[in-house]
């Protein structure tokens, strides 16, 4: 797994992002976070970039990532960025987690 970390200036996160190789085509996004205080600053753009750019350059075809319903803004975020839902569905903590994919462009 590999974590990005957004700094301010003076050395504090304020972001973070995980992703990891599934398989020989497929990267996971797990754990996007940008404190409320720095959140529409562009932060989350160039975290999901940086995560983008390390699966495709690890051969990575596409990426997936897994959401919840309540978590509307963070899902109309990534259709913004071209995620769409696979259709895949599991279960966290008695809550829908639905999955969202993306095909990346090396």
């Amino acid at each position: 797994m590999c974590v990005f970390v957004a700094v301010n200036d003076g050395g504090e996160a304020v972001g973070t992002i995980a992703c990891a190789v599934v398989n020989a085509d497929e990267g996971h996004l797990r754990g996007m976070a940008v404190l409320p205080e720095w959140q529409g600053c562009g932060i989350a753009d160039e975290l999901l970039k940086a995560a983008e750019n390390e699966l495709a350059a690890k051969g990575c075809s596409h990426v997936t990532l897994d959401t919840t319903e309540p978590l509307k803004r963070a899902i109309r975020f990534y259709q913004r960025h071209g995620y769409r839902p696979s259709g895949k569905t599991s279960e966290l903590f008695g809550m829908a987690l639905r999955e969202y994919r993306k095909a990346l462009t090396v």
